[in-house]
């Protein structure tokens, strides 16, 4: 992060109070610039206080009621900006209706707070908070770049996936077709886990708080791109400051077998106080008993084993690390201490 803030205007961040949203809004504050947060209910959100609590907030942080599926429902939030920084889209991967839940509210929101940034001559660029969703939907042993898009998915395949697809290329639609005063970045971070400022469960966290309560009974051959949500905000934040920014970013660290996460858990003493799967299925026998286990689950975990379960997950983070100059975290210690904070806030398994 640069030593000054690059405005001295208010920092637009959606979904303020989500888990990427969220350490995005405390790194702002901690860098001196002045911040306008949305979320569904601003009145709720100062009374839990995980925003209001940070330091700087009483200063410099509003926040403002936005609904993603209302027209304009950004444009008194976004009055008078330079920068935003979209991050707000459902993240769920079994829903009841994909279309409703998923694709209308990551398009239509996307596109309506484009549409709230391009009323107001003042904004500069828009930060949007894409995924390793729309590169790809599958673990295949390919090496993804940002010239990579997910061709795959669909409403009755990995629709979560198809619904970050669509919300990205909209994005870029509507900036090539109205050809805005601003212009548009694009981070796309892989599977993003880390301490959290908020208390709901980041869904990406379900994987890790599986291995303790049962979820997943064994080790299964699936394979994570890593990366610290504290460096996905920061990610946001390099994009915005630097003026040469452009294009999409893959953010991700490292990647990690469930064997791996599970070795080094037992390594830290988490097996001595939660009962760690044991029972080896990273094997060409355990990938077919897995797949018919996955019949048995949600249409999204279905889809999302059979995809990926025995392949091999790699990307390119060089672009990122060369035009934003952000350096990762050892995504080892990352795992030990998003650990730390699931059990904190209460989301592990049983205890032995």
């Amino acid at each position: 992060m640069t030593a000054y803030p690059v405005t001295d205007s208010p920092v637009l961040v959606t979904g303020a109070s989500g888990f990427i949203g969220s350490h995005i809004v405390q790194q702002l504050l901690e860098g001196g610039y002045r911040v306008r947060g949305t979320v569904r209910d601003p009145v709720k959100t100062r009374a839990e206080g995980h925003l209001t609590g940070l330091s700087g907030a009483d200063e410099r942080l509003e926040l403002f009621a936005a609904d993603l599926l209302t027209q304009g429902a950004f444009d008194d939030a976004v009055r008078d900006c330079e920068y935003a920084i979209h991050t707000a889209s459902p993240y769920a991967i079994d829903v009841a209706d994909p279309q409703r839940d998923l694709v209308d509210p990551a398009v239509r929101g996307t596109i309506s707070v484009l549409e709230s940034c391009r009323k107001i001559d003042s904004m500069r660029r828009v930060v949007l908070t894409s995924s390793v969703a729309a590169i790809t939907d599958h673990a295949d042993g390919h090496l993804n770049t940002e010239s990579d898009w997910n061709t795959g998915s669909s409403l009755t395949r990995n629709p979560y996936y198809y619904s970050k697809t669509l919300a990205e290329q909209a994005a870029w639609q509507f900036v090539e077709a109205g050809k805005p005063r601003f212009d548009l970045v694009v981070i796309n971070p892989f599977f993003v886990i880390g301490p959290s400022l908020v208390p709901a469960i980041n869904t990406s966290h379900t994987s890790l708080i599986g291995l303790t309560n049962g979820h997943i009974p064994a080790v299964i051959a699936l394979e994570w791109a890593l990366v610290d949500v504290r460096d996905v905000a920061r990610a946001h934040i390099l994009a915005m400051e630097n003026p040469v920014a452009a294009g999409r970013y893959i953010v991700a660290a490292e990647s990690r077998t469930v064997r791996q996460v599970v070795a080094l858990l037992r390594s830290e003493g988490w097996g001595d106080r939660y009962k760690l799967p044991t029972l080896g299925l990273d094997n060409a026998l355990g990938v077919v008993l897995t797949r018919i286990a996955a019949n048995f689950q949600g249409p999204g975990t279905r889809d999302y084993m059979r995809n990926h379960l025995g392949g091999e997950m790699r990307f390119d983070n060089s672009k990122a690390r060369r035009e934003l100059g952000i350096e990762f975290r050892d995504v080892d210690q990352t795992v030990l201490e998003t650990m730390d904070d699931l059990e904190k806030w209460g989301h592990l398994g049983r205890r032995r």
